[in-house]
């Protein structure tokens, strides 16, 4: 069982995502929560929080000093930041906390999951020793300034769309994360969510799950190669996560779409 704190000073939307997270990862959490970043850090360290979804305005300790506080004594901390407000300059100071996503309220309900079977899978890989990473593919135009607000037109977002959608073409096989491309393209974690949101219109996570699920399905239709294997070569070590994050996308198996498949021929 994960540990896993909703921090929101907001009583109804708070009791609002405790049911969403309850119903959706019923046996796999126990869930926390906590009214403001005071309790919420109080709670963190009586329960040894290993997912945070933290909100940025609360009254006292905001979810970034909740946060930064978090990370003084520990990296392993999956933190997800749930806001209601799209702007991000505020939260520049906060870089170094290394959240696993920015979410927007109101939240889609499937990213939030996608987002949270994520940091569960982390969670667990974190228990076990640090695998060594591999190199990343890096994309030639990776320099843009940091922290800049986009240009007036359209032509700078284009071409940061297409420099993101290459790294993702040439990355999605391995255990990338938002990190790994907003450090490439030189951004800071906060903007680089915004800025992804712009291009793509869903989080990174969500994005990213979504691609390796059509590539996923492409493979399945070689009918001689293993499901497992294809796990593997869209990026899924672990082939019961990758069924199950398949079924979440999809609604069926990665064997009940093979299935699905060869009837229609």
């Amino acid at each position: 069982m994960y540990r896993l704190l909703i921090a929101d000073d907001e009583m109804i939307e708070r009791a609002v995502l405790y049911k969403t997270l309850s119903k959706n990862l019923e046996g796999q959490c126990t869930i926390f929560q906590a009214e403001n970043g005071r309790e919420a850090l109080k709670i963190y360290e009586e329960e040894k929080i290993q997912i945070a979804i933290l909100d940025i305005e609360m009254p006292g300790i905001n979810g970034i000093e909740a946060a930064q506080k978090i990370r003084e004594t520990d990296k392993d901390c999956c933190i997800i930041f749930l806001t209601a407000f799209d702007e991000f300059s505020y939260a520049k100071k906060a870089i170094t906390v290394r959240a696993l996503d920015y979410l927007l309220k109101p939240y889609d309900e499937q990213e939030l999951m996608l987002v949270l079977e994520e940091a569960m899978r982390i969670a667990g890989e974190r228990e076990k020793e640090d695998p060594v990473q591999e190199e990343r593919a890096v994309p030639e135009q990776e320099a843009e300034a940091p922290d800049q607000e986009p240009e007036g037109d359209n032509v700078r977002l284009v071409k940061v769309t297409e420099v993101i959608s290459q790294y993702i073409r040439n990355n999605y096989m391995y255990d990338i994360s938002m990190q790994d491309l907003a450090r490439t393209m030189n951004y800071s974690e906060p903007y680089f969510c915004k800025l992804f949101k712009q291009c793509f219109n869903k989080n990174f996570t969500s994005y990213l799950t979504e691609y390796r699920v059509e590539e996923a399905k492409k493979m399945l239709e070689q009918p001689t190669v293993n499901v497992k294997d294809i796990g593997k070569a869209v990026g899924y070590a672990d082939s019961n996560y990758f069924a199950k994050v398949f079924k979440r996308i999809t609604g069926q198996s990665p064997t009940e779409y093979r299935l699905y498949i060869f009837q229609k021929e």
